[in-house]
């Protein structure tokens, strides 16, 4: 049974090399050949001792996933579809700017939390992807976009962002060891700037990231009170926003920025009112008596079936994006990309052998909603 390489960090890289024999220098230069020249046939790895070359392939492979589907958007972005095995596939998205080429990286195959607003989350749960599984989708479409877009040796990405498929830090024991290969220097040598976690809330891991791996934070908060976002998100029933915000507010030493970024998914008539936005800017400037240093980044929502929920018109979300300006916390409105082949925020899905039941958990819910007000009742809350 051999290993694949693309499961190892750099150290654990020269783990498994000194367990062959091999100084820490040969680890590196495996390393390199891998994630920064893309290759997997040993034998052209031609810097390498021949002794190690001739070693490897009984103990060792540089496996990349299948590529059961692309797709290209009119904007020039790129969907994949990538085979994980036992009836899963994972979705990446490549979304090319004038600036930078950004990533959109899958870490679960499905979504346990659940978010309303989610295409991933009303297909349910599977499992969670491998180390190798994620840094496969970064791996090939590094090189296949060089070769497709007549750069080679030239880095096309130049931004990850962990916002695909799954809470990422639900799969915490495997992202660490991904995110270690995307900023080390011996493979693509992004920036803790350049590399970004998306999550849902996941307290105690948000507090292990700052001491492990503290690359930009981005936060899915999507609505200012926890009556609203118990229902947006049912991951708030476990980690209220104040713990949150408190997690947060702990994480900013750490981070490569002096401030979180927060997404916030324009739903109409559910929490896009100006009342809305007056609450969430209380809540950014009062939290803790001093507040969360904060960038807002508004979704637009992209329809998918079943989700009982409408995208806010435009002049609502520029309304509420001038609201949260003039407020004093910069806010940007994101800008939809690849919604013609289902690639933008929200809309990934793939194929997901679901394990959680979530069609059905998902139509309860939608059965049982009504409206929220703005503030409920402390009593009302206990209850």
């Amino acid at each position: 049974m051999t290993v694949n390489l693309l499961d190892f960090d750099l150290e654990g890289l020269a783990a498994f090399c000194e367990g062959l024999g091999e100084k820490r220098f040969r680890a590196v230069q495996l390393f390199r050949w891998i994630h920064q020249r893309g290759a997997s046939d040993f034998s052209q790895m031609t810097d390498l001792a021949r002794s190690l070359r001739e070693k490897l392939p009984g103990v060792a492979r540089v496996e990349g996933l299948k590529v059961l589907s692309r797709q290209d958007s009119a904007d020039g972005t790129i969907k994949w579809l990538f085979d994980v095995g036992d009836g899963n596939a994972v979705e990446t998205v490549f979304i090319p700017e004038d600036d930078r080429g950004t990533l959109c990286v899958s870490s679960q195959a499905g979504c346990a939390v659940g978010c309303r607003f989610c295409s991933t989350g009303h297909q349910g749960f599977s499992r969670n992807l491998s180390t190798g599984e994620i840094l496969a989708q970064l791996w090939y479409a590094e090189f296949f976009l060089r070769a497709f877009l007549k750069r080679p040796g030239e880095r096309v990405i130049t931004n990850v962002v962990m916002m695909g498929m799954g809470e990422p830090l639900q799969n915490y024991h495997a992202l660490v060891p991904a995110l270690k290969v995307m900023l080390d220097d011996h493979a693509y040598g992004l920036s803790r700037r350049r590399v970004t976690v998306s999550t849902s809330g996941v307290v105690p891991m948000i507090d292990r990231l700052a001491q492990d791996c503290p690359v930009a934070l981005a936060v899915s908060l999507h609505a200012p009170n926890d009556a609203l976002r118990d229902d947006l998100v049912p991951l708030n029933r476990k980690y209220p926003i104040a713990e949150l915000l408190d997690a947060c507010l702990r994480y900013l030493p750490a981070a490569p920025r002096d401030f979180i970024t927060f997404e916030y998914c324009m739903l109409d008539g559910v929490n896009d009112q100006p009342e809305h936005a007056q609450a969430l800017l209380k809540l950014l400037r009062e939290h803790g008596g001093r507040g969360v240093p904060a960038k807002l980044n508004l979704i637009p929502f992209n329809p998918f079936p079943d989700s009982g929920l409408r995208c806010s018109p435009r002049a609502v979300v520029q309304r509420f994006g001038q609201l949260l300006n003039e407020g004093g916390v910069v806010t940007t409105v994101r800008k939809t990309r690849g919604d013609d082949i289902d690639a933008a925020c929200g809309q990934l899905a793939g194929d997901v052998l679901d394990r959680t039941d979530a069609a059905r958990r998902m139509a309860r819910r939608r059965e049982s909603v009504h409206p929220i007000r703005l503030m409920t009742p402390k009593k009302e809350r206990q209850a």
